[in-house]
């Protein structure tokens, strides 16, 4: 998966005749997973045509602050533009345009959406090769580059003017490649490795029956995806649950009773930095499990139950410099348990949850939880969406290493 997936991306189109490689860009970011708008200045509409632009990105073109042809439509909003996206390109930027962005000349729609935004903004500069090296340009360049753009070299090759040299506009699949190495590059868990538990284990009472819990696995599920956007390799050790990830950053091993998570986290740990144990792990299995279905009888059934093993408390114990984030979920004592969970454990974190919070624990696409550090600092925290909780904890393991 790119990084670009679930980018919302604003293409800038600027008037050269590299114009025409925008509609490959376009297909490009669409192809990584990105939601592409594309704004154009009114010289670029000479190279290439908005209906091809807003056919290959879906999404309407915007060329100026209102429609021409319905002077009665609503005004195109460059605020609501730049702040929308999560980058901006602006693919090719010609030398004029460039001067516009390092002086603040805004006499397009472009340029107003450009000076409104507030995400990550990359040029792509097009033009002869004189004017590439014009002292001019390179003051615009140094300009963009202070104010916190980024330039994507031109590279060298036949031009329009019929010279060969530098100034040519990189080819789309370049620019793609860089932005998407540009961003990896900055990702806060870059060259992280994170092992995270997930979802319930089941634990045979016979072929057809176990024991198990109600837990849906959502909130490791969660954790590992945002770990995973962030740049970290994650192995998820997954209990049954009808959940899936499709994240390139995330290695899925399935297991269904305690002992095989167990196994599978021992096989991990050694390689990771990070810990986050977030399954419900069944504290007692069937002392023996009939080989065959267990009939229904006029008596009573049975089941002699034991522990398993306690997978949190054994990875305390091989821990050397790995974070170890582990989960508790109580209905009573809650804190002064949590911490003596952390004692006993080796954790550094622990993340509280309980019972008795409205819309936290299982079956609830919400969660209300409270951080204990190592230290027995306490954070309670809001009602939030899984996916919030999430961004929780990994914010704490990005402070962990900041």
């Amino acid at each position: 998966m790119s990084v670009l997936s679930g980018k919302k991306i604003v293409l800038g189109v600027s008037g050269g005749i590299a114009a025409y490689k925008s509609a490959f860009l376009v297909r490009l970011f669409i192809k990584a997973g990105a939601d592409v708008r594309v704004v154009m200045t009114p010289a670029s509409k000479d190279f290439v045509t908005p209906l091809t632009l807003s056919t290959l990105s879906k999404n309407p073109v915007f060329s100026s602050f209102y429609s021409d042809e319905d002077q009665d439509a609503e005004w195109n909003n460059h605020v609501d533009l730049g702040l929308w996206a999560d980058l901006i390109v602006i693919a090719p930027a010609t030398a004029n345009t460039l001067s516009k962005m390092a002086s603040g000349a805004c006499d397009n729609l472009l340029i107003a959406v450009y000076l409104s935004a507030k995400c990550p903004v990359y040029v792509a500069p097009a033009m002869d090769l004189d004017m590439y090296k014009h002292p001019s340009t390179i003051a615009s360049f140094t300009a963009l580059k202070q104010f916190g753009n980024t330039v994507i070299p031109a590279e060298s090759g036949e031009l329009a003017s019929g010279l060969s040299g530098e100034g040519r506009m990189a080819e789309p699949e370049h620019i793609v490649s860089f932005i998407e190495a540009d961003i990896e590059s900055r990702l806060p868990l870059k060259g992280k490795k994170i092992l995270i538990t997930a979802g319930p284990t089941y634990e045979a009472i016979d072929p057809v029956r176990f024991i198990g819990n109600h837990s849906s696995g959502k909130m490791g599920y969660d954790v590992a995806k945002c770990a995973a956007d962030l740049g970290a390799q994650v192995f998820l050790i997954s209990g049954p649950t009808h959940l899936q990830s499709a994240h390139s950053n995330i290695e899925t091993i399935r297991v269904v009773s305690a002992s095989e998570m167990f196994a599978a986290c021992q096989q991990y740990f050694a390689d990771v930095d990070i810990v986050v144990t977030a399954a419900a792990v069944a504290d007692y299995k069937p002392k023996q499990a009939a080989v065959h279905n267990i009939k229904k009888a006029e008596h009573d059934l049975v089941i002699e139950l034991e522990k398993t093993q306690d997978i949190l408390a054994a990875l305390g114990t091989l821990k050397k410099d790995q974070l170890l984030i582990g989960f508790a979920l109580d209905t009573e004592n809650e804190i002064d348990n949590a911490k003596l969970k952390i004692a006993k454990k080796n954790l550094d974190l622990i993340v509280l949850n309980s019972l008795q919070d409205k819309g936290a624990g299982f079956g609830h696409s919400t969660n209300k939880v409270t951080f204990i550090d190592k230290d027995f600092n306490v954070e309670p925290m809001e009602l939030k969406s899984k996916e919030a909780v999430a961004a929780d904890i990994v914010n704490k393991i990005i402070a962990h290493y900041a």
